[in-house]
């Protein structure tokens, strides 16, 4: 500042002092605000890479998934899957899986990339069948402001076609948007055309929960689904469903999330795992992959929380698996003799407060195996004492904790203590490797999990509830063969998980998957 421009007086001095101070105070909010900008860039940045980093291992993965079944196909005989013989349907199941992973990461990228929304360009379609029901909906613009009362001139529209589904029966749902121009206005309106699932995509959310409740819920792979709709004359391929499969599995992934947070919000959680075999990647080989169920009910303890179950999708069967898919659950797990939930129980921390409780199902399977062959008196009388014990279970399923403890102590913990005492007393006279040694032993072991039901009424006898809800998952893998790629598992774990929930709370899975990838489609 020149020196003829310093105040003068004391007023000059301090309205220059605060004039600085403003102008100081403003620089620094505008630094803030690029400082922020820059931070939230980076944070974004760093997202993306992660994003894009998992993207290519998996995209590594189905790259070697595909040579390794062009070798199948093409390959001599020493490269070929070491299966007996590997059919058609085998390899086109694994087709279709690999379909479903590349679209999930797509997906995945796209939302990562702020393109969610973005619209590929239109290509021509082939005609369906005259056959198929036409349904005509006209989408009328809202009038603009200031052409009330004025005569619209009709001056073209836009048509699009989507295939449509209702039980047995394809229809085609037509929509039109007229275009108008109003005489003596400029410009043209049009309705704006309608979210879809899939953009400019040619099935509609119905049709994708027809197809993703055949699969998942109703054991039909895709390969089956499209000689089924082939019978009707519509042609879909099964490497396009796989792909509006993979679309699907990513958009409902979040509430498959919120399913397993609910589930780990309850006071008893009952836990299972099941084999899910898929192709290893370059090796010609199946290798053991694992669907891991999670179900909760609080019914039987009278409860009034929906039923629930959460499936996740692992290539290992160790506790760490358990381990991650629970962290922060403090409450009664309730299993199987399967050691790796002991992990739960014995880690401090983030589980820490988690009490185990057994599956006398179990047990008593493993009695009665020898009990129908006849083999053994003893077997034989332990399947009755514990038939009792469902009778009185049965009487009390409903009621309060404290009502199903008391009946337990008066009448099922004497049984209890009887079939131990039976199982103590005779496994020294019995050959420590024989089948009634080993069932004994299976029992006496895990004694204290197996007594916890009589001191707390949460708890059921059983793990049967988890059982019946990893049966429909067990029937589908047999069906479909083996999944093609982890991405397809993970898709199965996640659409799984929605649909049997559905069914657990008797909604109808096709109803409500429509409505939901309608509302997702809306945003």
């Amino acid at each position: 500042m020149p020196v003829t421009e310093l105040p003068t007086t004391l007023a000059e001095a301090h309205a220059l002092i605060l004039a600085l101070a403003e102008e100081r105070a403003a620089i620094e909010a505008e630094n803030s605000r690029i400082a922020s900008e820059m931070a939230t860039l980076t944070t974004a940045n760093a997202d993306l890479a992660a994003v894009n980093q998992a993207a290519d291992a998996r995209i590594v993965e189905l790259t070697a998934i595909v040579k390794m079944l062009e070798r199948t196909l093409y390959g001599t005989r020493s490269e070929r899957l070491r299966s007996d013989k590997p059919s058609d349907e085998q390899i086109a199941f694994a087709f279709d899986e690999i379909a479903t992973g590349v679209a999930a990461i797509e997906a995945e990228l796209a939302k990562a990339g702020g393109k969610d929304k973005e619209k590929r360009a239109p290509r021509p379609r082939k005609e369906f069948g005259a056959h198929l029901e036409r349904v005509e909906i006209v989408i009328e613009p809202e009038v603009p402001p200031g052409c009330e009362g004025l005569e619209k001139v009709l001056i073209g529209e836009d048509v699009s076609k989507r295939l449509d589904v209702t039980p047995a029966k394809f229809r085609l749902i037509v929509t039109r948007r007229p275009k108008y121009a109003y005489r003596n206005r400029d410009g043209v309106v049009q309705a704006p055309a309608p979210a879809h699932l899939i953009e400019s995509g040619l099935p509609t959310e119905a049709l994708l929960a027809q197809i993703a409740v055949a699969k998942y819920a109703d054991g039909l792979p895709l390969y089956r689904q499209e000689a089924i709709y082939g019978r009707d004359g519509v042609d879909l391929d099964r490497s396009l469903m796989a792909q509006w499969m993979g679309k699907v599995g990513f958009e409902l992934q979040p509430l498959a999330d919120y399913v397993l947070e609910k589930i780990k919000q309850g006071e008893r959680i009952f836990a299972d795992e099941t084999t899910l075999p898929t192709l290893a990647p370059g090796s010609g080989k199946t290798q053991k992959a694992w669907l891991w169920a999670y179900a909760r009910d609080d019914r039987p303890f009278g409860g009034n929380g929906p039923p629930m179950v959460a499936y996740r999708f692992e290539d290992s069967r160790g506790g760490e698996c358990v381990e991650r898919h629970l962290a922060d659950f403090a409450g009664i797990l309730q299993i199987d003799g399967y050691a790796a939930y002991n992990r739960l129980a014995r880690s401090a921390g983030a589980n820490e407060g988690v009490t185990l409780a057994a599956c006398s199902a179990h047990v008593r399977r493993r009695f009665y195996e020898l009990h129908v062959n006849e083999s053994s008196h003893l077997a034989t009388q332990t399947v009755k004492m514990m038939a009792g014990l469902w009778e009185i279970e049965a009487g009390i399923r409903g009621q309060d904790p404290a009502t199903r403890v008391t009946v337990r102590q008066e009448k099922s913990a004497a049984i209890v203590a009887a079939l131990f005492d039976l199982w103590e007393k005779e496994l020294p006279r019995l050959p420590g490797k024989s089948k009634l040694a080993e069932a004994i032993r299976y029992a006496t072991s895990r004694r204290a999990a197996l007594e916890r039901f009589l001191s707390d009424g949460r708890i059921e006898i059983d793990s049967n509830t988890v059982e019946r809800a990893i049966r429909p998952q067990t029937i589908t893998r047999k069906n479909a063969l083996f999944a093609g790629s982890h991405g397809g598992g993970r898709t199965w774990a996640t659409i799984a998980t929605l649909l049997q929930t559905a069914k657990m709370n008797d909604v109808d899975p096709h109803a409500w998957l429509t409505q939901t990838l309608e509302r997702i489609a809306q945003g």
